[in-house]
């Protein structure tokens, strides 16, 4: 018989030990913050696809360590930041973290290691991990690619304002040249 498991509780090493693995779709109102990243959308929610997979390595001469696969994926709708409409953008994360017993041995091996490296928790929060995770996969300037659906303005000038500096304003060096002048 499968056990349950409860993403926002999980017993990583139970699940690890087991070989067992977790799935599911989230609603995007779960995670407030990265909701908080899309722009609004008549749409119904994005929903995030994810799955984790728990794995026990036994190691020669030591304890076994626990390892839990994450990957997840939304499709969530961003401000293109050139065009400033809206550009819907595929967030994806495929990571593994190895599971140690406690914060002074994460902070011990993390130097050395190359996975990344997470304190053994009953009850830790999947969800949680994998909202940190998919906001670290956010863009750092959102846009269309190659090129924006709407043709980009790239200046906010038009006649009228050019017209409208030109009138009535005296040229910035004209009082300095009737000063050089009286001299």
């Amino acid at each position: 018989m499968k056990a349950a498991y409860s993403p926002t509780r999980l017993d990583v090493k139970a699940l690890a030990q087991a070989g067992d693995h977790l799935e599911g779709e989230t609603p995007l109102q779960e995670c407030e913050r990265l909701l908080a990243e899309m722009i609004p959308s008549p749409e119904t929610a994005p929903l995030i696809h994810w799955r984790a997979q728990g794995e026990w390595r036994e190691r020669l001469g030591g304890a076994g360590q626990c390892w839990l696969h994450v990957t997840a994926q939304v499709r969530l709708p961003l401000v293109c930041q050139r065009c400033m409409g809206a550009v819907e953008m595929l967030l994806a994360v495929d990571r593994s973290f190895r599971f140690v017993a406690d914060e002074a041995t994460a902070a011990r091996e993390d130097e050395e290691s190359e996975e990344d490296l997470l304190v053994l928790s009953p009850q830790f929060d999947l969800m949680g991990l994998i909202e940190d995770e998919l906001l670290m996969a956010l863009p750092l300037v959102p846009r269309h690619e190659p090129d924006c659906p709407t043709p980009v303005q790239l200046s906010a000038q038009d006649a009228g304002f050019d017209e409208a500096g030109a009138e009535g304003r005296p040229h910035p060096f004209a009082a300095l040249a009737q000063l050089k002048r009286k001299h």
